[in-house]
């Protein structure tokens, strides 16, 4: 009996530890190993969730909050946009105060042509009327509906506008180049121009008043034949118009005489 006591105190450890062994494959066996894959997940799920990243309805609720902030930034920029030009148009005199209006319609093969507005001839638009924005000279009303107009883009190719050089009273042909730039192509063989110089409507323009802002001369090409010519920077953004303002066409001798004596003498 003593001798069997002390084999099995030997022994007992490894045998126990045998039957474990042995248990643990026949319930393997048996349960194809989904215990211990229950055993795993059941282990290890709370560091998935901890390590895991925002649940679909979390995501759903961030994506609605990035929509509506979306949404504040677009309206604050229309507000402002507004605001501006309806400050500019009350400076206006009251008898050539402009139509405000946006640009609703503009197609991608002919980006830099034209424009359709939302003001027709229900507010008063006629074909004719003076465009313009930010910066100066915009284009001129082609065409008219009863609630929209169409502007013909002075960086459209067929688009000519009569400018001067402000600083030398330089005379040319503005032409569009389907870009933000546009070509000035001088009367003179060797103009009084240089790069840098400020372009605006001249009193020649019978489709424009005099001394709107055009932009200004970016390049010079005084080799140019019959005349030279120039490129010019265009000052308002045509590339990404928005809110404009439409003017009645003011001849150039209604211009002079809304002047005050001031202005004529100086």
């Amino acid at each position: 009996m003593v001798t069997v006591r002390r084999w099995w105190d030997r022994k007992g450890l490894q045998i126990g530890l045998l039957a474990v062994v042995a248990g643990s494959a026949w319930i393997l066996r048996q349960t194809q190993g989904e215990l211990v894959l229950e055993t795993y997940y059941t282990i290890t799920r709370p560091l998935q969730m901890l390590q895991s990243g925002p649940t679909p309805e979390e995501r759903l609720r961030d994506a609605r909050v990035l929509e509506l902030q979306t949404r504040i930034v677009d309206l604050e920029s229309e507000k402002k946009k507004l605001q501006n030009l309806l400050g500019y148009v009350e400076k206006e005199p009251l008898a050539s105060r402009p139509i405000p209006a946006r640009v609703v319609g503009r197609s991608a093969d002919q980006w830099w042509q034209q424009v359709t507005l939302n003001r027709g001839a229900n507010s008063g638009i006629q074909e004719g009327y003076v465009v313009k924005a930010d910066g100066g000279l915009v284009g001129l009303v082609q065409s008219v509906t009863p609630n929209t107009s169409r502007v013909l883009l002075i960086s459209d190719l067929k688009s000519q506008v009569g400018v001067t050089i402000s600083r030398t009273a330089a005379k040319g042909v503005l032409r569009g180049d389907s870009s933000a730039d546009a070509v000035l192509e001088f009367y003179e063989k060797v103009p009084n121009a240089k790069v840098g110089d400020l372009v605006s409507t001249s009193t020649y323009s019978q489709k424009f008043p005099s001394g709107l802002a055009v932009g200004r001369i970016k390049s010079l090409n005084l080799k140019k034949l019959p005349a030279s010519v120039a490129k010019v920077e265009l000052f308002p953004p045509i590339r990404f118009l928005d809110w404009v303002a439409v003017y009645p066409k003011l001849e150039n001798q209604d211009l002079e005489t809304q002047k005050s004596p001031d202005q004529k003498s100086k």
